[in-house]
């Protein structure tokens, strides 16, 4: 995918409005409301182990095998989704000729308010929830990320227990920072989440992959990754199942910087809505169906 993804021909779409985000990444932006914007970052298609090697400080059974993924390209939130971006959204009413939205979104469900902080306290069906207008509307294929495309763009091309490398510092990330990994130093507890992209991302441009909330992925839970696809797509096995556990990846703002790491894994029932759970988005290929 070297464009954007093909808009819906039944469905009206504004057009993308390229953006250089910075040198050789590329950035698409969806005008959500005035001066609300939705930025994804190209997320470009190759292949990574996925899982962590026994080795690594804090490895877990339910992270092997290590398997190879191929992942095909796609775009993904440049950050989680903010309050602002889900108010947005939320107040949306269905234009005439547009078909009703499945469910009524709370515009302000979070705990730590801001427009610019990440809305938290949202259920994994409400995060699915806030795909459906956007792909009703704009006519591109909004999703939550599989689990694979969610640590394939964490990576970003890397292997060590974090994208920024051996460890995480409060410089680079919001967690429970009481604690320490490896060779890092402890520092001083924020104790709520902070705003989106306040610090460095990744290569990819991808920003709070480490830490501020964790984030819903479409997949249900697994115990460990035998049998899981290798082909990117999300691990689903009844699509009409919405009990089953699902997926949270990233970490949080009260947790420790072990489960920030890249390949760590969390699941929680799907009701799951706490101040440290959020989400974001990823635009896929047009002719890629997860679930409606």
């Amino acid at each position: 995918m070297t464009s954007p993804p093909a808009a819906a021909t039944t469905a009206p779409a504004e057009p993308w409005r390229l953006i250089r985000w910075r040198i050789r990444q590329l950035a698409y932006r969806e005008l959500l409301a005035p001066g609300v914007e939705l930025i994804l970052m190209r997320i470009p298609a190759g292949s990574f182990l996925m899982g962590s090697a026994e080795e690594e400080e804090g490895s877990r059974a339910n992270e092997r095998p290590l398997h190879r993924v191929q992942v095909g390209e796609f775009l993904m939130g440049r950050t989680p989704v903010t309050q602002a971006q889900w108010r947005a959204v939320a107040e949306w009413e269905p234009k005439e000729g547009e078909k009703p939205w499945g469910m009524q979104l709370d515009p302000d469900p979070s705990r730590f308010k801001g427009a610019n902080r990440p809305v938290e306290k949202v259920r994994w069906a409400q995060a699915r929830e806030f795909c459906r207008p956007l792909r009703q509307r704009t006519g591109k294929n909004y999703h939550l990320p599989s689990e694979a495309q969610w640590e394939y763009a964490c990576r970003a091309d890397t292997t060590t227990p974090f994208h920024f490398g051996a460890t995480l510092t409060t410089a680079l990330a919001n967690y429970n920072s009481i604690y320490s990994y490896g060779d890092g130093p402890k520092g001083a507890y924020r104790q709520k989440t902070v705003e989106v992209a306040s610090f460095p991302g990744n290569a990819w441009g991808l920003h709070d992959m480490h830490g501020n909330v964790w984030e819903w992925c479409a997949d249900h839970w697994h115990d460990t990754y035998n049998g899981a696809p290798a082909d990117g797509s999300p691990w689903i096995n009844d699509k009409s199942n919405d009990v089953r556990r699902r997926l949270l990846r990233g970490g949080s703002w009260d947790y420790d910087p072990g489960a920030c790491r890249s390949a760590y894994r969390l699941s929680d029932h799907p009701d799951y809505r706490l101040s440290d759970v959020g989400f974001r988005v990823c635009c896929l290929p047009q002719d890629l169906l997860l679930y409606t």
